[in-house]
């Protein structure tokens, strides 16, 4: 059984009945007080219904704590989200979904972090959830039927290392979190498009913030993308640009009133130098000296991903890859694969990132040999994220070709 209104197993029935009346003193306190809306929350949690109630009486103090019930009418994003975070809803799918399409090329991670408070951004995309929840009543007053989920068109054109910056992944995250915790089965499928060959590691570093149910409505769509976006969105509710018919009333095949396309965000939006970081290690290099960490990559295209910051002067940084395994090796007897810099880490903290193309040991180095007055402090994180075709994950997305 589905676990819907008309096809419920008895025990389903059952759990459904206690579930309602176990949450009765919260009930007038959701959004919704449907059983539709009701049974979102035990198939979130396989029908355990300890399980739901617990998530639900969450989601209810949330709710009153984020001030979710007005935040449409309340409350409006910094003009630099408003301008420079890409996505909108645009026309509805075949059943009657309303459509979102999440644009990810045009971002720019570092400077919207740089410009704006990661609450900025939670709250960003609470409004987003909010007004899609109430575009997909209004769909079930007009097509008098339930509807109660989205579908999602994730652009991946133009993903590329700026995506991998940390604090971006780190605070994708929390909106992911924020999102499965509050908006349980709101998502009927994602269908990613223009994928890149990045995009596994993407995947792999976000999906462990997605439940398993939602993993399974990932679909990865090949290069006949625009026919396959046509199985699921009629051409008239689908822009020119996504292989659609439907332009702006300007004639815009790309529907820019509807769907933001973002930008890199000017410096004059900074309100900070820098974002905060917690590092995982803290040392001391000492002067004329340099620091060696040894990561032994077993698989192709892994990546490689740091930040670090100093205290006091500059640092050289740069990767090396061994030429031969289980010795230890002069830098000049290594090959360098990422130039060794100086990098005024005291000033700007730096994060960056490198593909392992083939497998090998790949030596980090933080270089204070050119200095032979003065050592230095750098604190810092190194993590090494595998390809999404070598973990051991249970759920994988899925490939339409």
């Amino acid at each position: 059984m589905s676990g819907r209104v008309g096809d419920l197993s008895p025990k389903q029935a059952e759990a459904l009945d206690e579930f309602r009346e176990r949450i009765g003193d919260v009930h007038d306190k959701l959004p919704i007080q449907s059983d539709h809306y009701l049974l979102r929350w035990l198939r979130a949690r396989n029908f355990s219904i300890n399980k739901a109630e617990a998530m639900l009486r969450k989601h209810v103090e949330f709710r009153k704590h984020m001030k979710v019930d007005s935040i449409l009418e309340d409350w409006m994003p910094p003009e630099v989200i408003e301008r420079y975070v890409s996505g909108g809803m645009c026309g509805y799918d075949r059943e009657g979904s309303p459509v979102w399409y999440d644009v990810i090329g045009p971002l720019d991670p570092k400077g919207l972090l740089m410009s704006a408070s990661k609450q900025d951004f939670l709250r960003t995309k609470i409004r987003d959830s909010e007004f899609l929840r109430r575009e997909c009543l209004r769909q079930s007053e007009k097509l008098e039927k339930p509807v109660e989920a989205i579908t999602l068109i994730y652009d991946c054109e133009g993903l590329g290392m700026k995506h991998m910056y940390k604090p971006a992944v780190e605070a994708y995250g929390e909106i992911l979190t924020m999102f499965e915790d509050n908006y349980p089965e709101g998502l009927k499928r994602v269908l990613v498009i223009k994928a890149p060959k990045i995009f596994p590691i993407a995947y792999n570093l976000i999906k462990h913030f997605l439940c398993e149910e939602t993993r399974r409505k990932i679909i990865v769509v090949g290069s006949n993308w625009k026919d396959v976006l046509q199985k699921y969105v009629a051409p008239d509710q689908l822009p020119v640009a996504y292989g659609g018919l439907l332009v702006d009333p300007d004639g815009d095949p790309y529907c820019k009133s509807k769907i933001k396309y973002g930008g890199v965000v000017p410096k004059s939006y900074y309100i900070r130098e820098s974002v905060k970081v917690q590092y995982d290690n803290f040392v001391t290099i000492s002067r004329g000296s340099d620091l060696q960490l040894e990561y032994e990559i077993l698989v192709r295209n892994c990546l490689l991903r740091w930040q670090f910051a100093g205290d006091g002067a500059d640092i050289g940084f740069g990767i090396y890859m061994k030429t031969k395994a289980g010795v230890k090796q002069k830098v000049g007897d290594m090959q360098e694969v990422f130039p060794t810099t100086r990098y005024n880490a005291h000033l700007v903290p730096e994060d960056g990132s490198y593909t392992c193309e083939e497998p090998g040991i790949y030596v980090i180095r933080f270089d204070n040999t050119y200095s032979m007055l003065q050592s230095k402090k750098i604190s810092f994180s190194v993590d090494v994220v595998l390809p999404e075709t070598h973990t051991n994950s249970e759920v994988l997305p899925k490939v339409c070709q």
